[in-house]
C-alpha cells in the first residue's frame, strides 16, 4: 500500500496492489521437499555400501546361530531377536533409498494375486492376532511389471500403517481387481490396470492432513513410534512402477489405499516369460562349484560358509585378479560366478566378461551394497543379469543362487 500526494504534498489517497502468492509458495514447498529427499538420498547412498555389508554379516551370522541353537530355546530366542533387528535395519535402509529413488530395483513380470498370497504369512505376523486379515482376489488379474520385493514392501508398509490405526483390533482387507481406465487418472494413462486395495477399519485420518501423509518424515505417531518414511516409500515405489496411489479415509470409519499398476504389455522378446512368485523361506541345496568374489572379508567368509552348508563347493577370492587365477587353475567345471560389483583393481563386470571367456558355460550373478546409480556407472545393466542386493539372508542367497544355476534370472 502506497500513499499518493498532490503537487503541494497533500495526501489524496492510497494505492494498494494485491498479489496471489499461493502458487509460488506451493512451488517453494515442492523445492524444499525435493531438496530434502535429495539430501537424504545422498546420505543414504553414501553409507549404504558399508552399512549393507555390516547388515549382511548380522543377518547371516544370526541365521547361522539360530540354526545351531535349535535345542536351546532361550538362546534361540536371543538369536531370533538379532535377526529381527537386522531385518528392521535393512528395511529402514531400503525405505530411505526407495523414497529417494536410489534403490537397486529388478523389475519383473509379477502376478499380484500370487504375491499377495505369498505375503499373507508375513503380514499376519506383522499385524498381530487382534486384527482379522482377509483377501478378495479377482481371478486372473493381468500381470504387471514391478520389482516383487518392492511391491511386497508396499504391502508391508500399508499393513503396518493399518495396524497402528487399529490398536484394539479390527479388520484389514486386501483386494485385487482388473480395472480399465477410460480417461487419465492423475499420472496414469487410460488403459488396463491392476487395482490393489488395502482397507482397514481403523481410526481414519483427519481430512486436514490427508494432503501431507505421503510427505517424507510426516507422521502423526508419537516420537520413536514412526520414521515418517512408510507412506513416502509407498508413493515412490508405486511411481517408479509408473503407477499411482490414492487414499480415501473417514474419521472413525477406516482408510482405504488404492494402488493402481499398469498392465504389462508383452513384447516379442519375452512374451512367454512367466509371472514370478515370491520365494518361500527355504534353503535349496546343490552340489555345483561356485566361484565367490567379495572384497569384504566377513561377508565373503559367511557367504562361503552358507553356500557350503547348502552342499556347494566354493572357491573364494578377495578380488578380481585372484578370482581369474582360480578360474584358470581349477580343473573341474565352475557353474556359477557370484561377484561383488564394485571392487578394487578389477570390478565385477570386467571380471565376469573375463570369466565367461575362459569358461563360456559359467553363469553370472552379481551382489552389491551400492545404490542403483553407482552400480550402473560400473556397467551393470539390470535387465541382463541377476542382481542380489545386500543385505541378504542365507535363505535369499541360497534361493537366488539355485535360481540362476537352474537357468532363471
Amino acid at each position: 500500500i502506497s500513499p499518493v500526494t498532490d503537487d503541494d504534498g497533500t495526501l489524496t489517497h492510497f494505492v494498494g496492489v494485491q498479489s496471489n502468492i499461493t502458487e509460488r509458495r506451493q512451488l517453494e514447498h515442492q523445492i524444499r521437499q525435493s531438496q530434502k529427499m535429495e539430501a537424504v538420498g545422498q546420505l543414504a547412498s553414501g553409507v549404504a555400501h558399508d552399512f549393507n555389508n555390516l547388515l549382511t554379516v548380522i543377518d547371516v551370522c544370526s541365521d547361522l546361530l539360530a540354526r545351531s541353537l535349535q535345542g536351546d530355546a532361550e538362546s534361540l530366542e536371543l538369536a531370533v531377536e538379532i535377526q529381527k533387528a537386522g531385518e528392521r535395519a535393512g528395511t529402514l535402509t531400503r525405505q530411505l533409498l526407495a523414497f529417494s529413488r536410489r534403490q537397486v530395483v529388478a523389475p519383473r513380470i509379477v502376478d499380484v494375486n500370487v504375491l499377495v498370497q505369498d505375503s499373507e504369512k508375513l503380514l499376519r505376523r506383522l499385524i498381530g492376532e487382534h486384527i482379522n486379515l482377509s483377501r478378495s482376489l479377482t481371478p486372473a488379474v493381468v500381470p504387471v511389471m514391478i520389482d516383487p520385493g518392492q511391491l511386497e514392501q508396499v504391502l508391508v508398509n500399508l499393513a503396518v500403517n493399518a495396524r497402528d490405526a487399529m490398536p484394539t483390533g479390527g479388520r484389514l482387507t486386501l483386494t485385487t481387481t482388473n480395472t480399465r481406465l477410460h480417461a487419465p487418472l492423475g499420472p496414469l494413462k487410460a488403459g488396463m490396470h491392476v487395482l490393489l486395495e488395502v482397507s482397514d477399519s481403523g481410526t481414519g485420518i483427519d481430512p486436514t492432513i490427508l494432503s501431507s501423509i505421503f510427505d517424507p518424515f510426516f507422521t502423526t505417531k508419537q516420537v520413536g513410534k514412526g520414521t515418517g518414511l512408510g507412506l513416502a516409500t509407498v508413493k515412490s515405489i508405486v511411481e517408479q512402477a509408473q503407477g499411482h496411489v490414492t487414499i480415501e479415509s473417514t474419521l472413525g470409519a477406516g482408510t482405504t489405499f488404492r494402488v493402481y499398476l499398469p498392465a504389462y504389455v508383452a513384447s516379442s522378446r519375452n512374451d512367454d516369460e512367466p509371472a514370478v512368485r515370491v520365494l518361500p523361506d527355504s534353503m535349496p541345496r546343490g552340489t555345483e562349484t561356485i566361484l565367490l568374489v567379495e572384497d569384504d572379508h566377513s561377508v565373503r567368509a559367511l557367504s562361503q560358509r552358507a553356500l557350503e552348508l547348502c552342499g556347494y563347493t566354493v572357491l573364494s577370492a578377495a578380488e578380481g585378479y585372484a578370482a581369474l587365477d582360480l578360474a584358470r587353475d581349477h580343473s573341474k567345471p565352475i557353474t556359477l560366478l557370484v561377484s561383488d560389483v564394485v571392487m578394487p583393481n578389477l570390478g565385477g563386470r570386467m571380471l565376469a566378461e573375463a570369466i565367461v571367456k575362459l569358461r563360456p558355460d559359467c553363469r553370472v550373478m552379481f551382489v552389491s551394497g551400492y545404490t542403483d546409480d553407482e552400480v550402473l556407472l560400473h556397467g551393470v545393466v539390470h535387465s541382463e543379469v541377476t542382481m542380489l542386493q545386500k543385505p541378504y539372508s542365507m535363505a535369499v542367497l541360497a534361493q537366488t543362487v539355485r535360481r540362476v544355476i537352474d537357468g532363471g534370472v
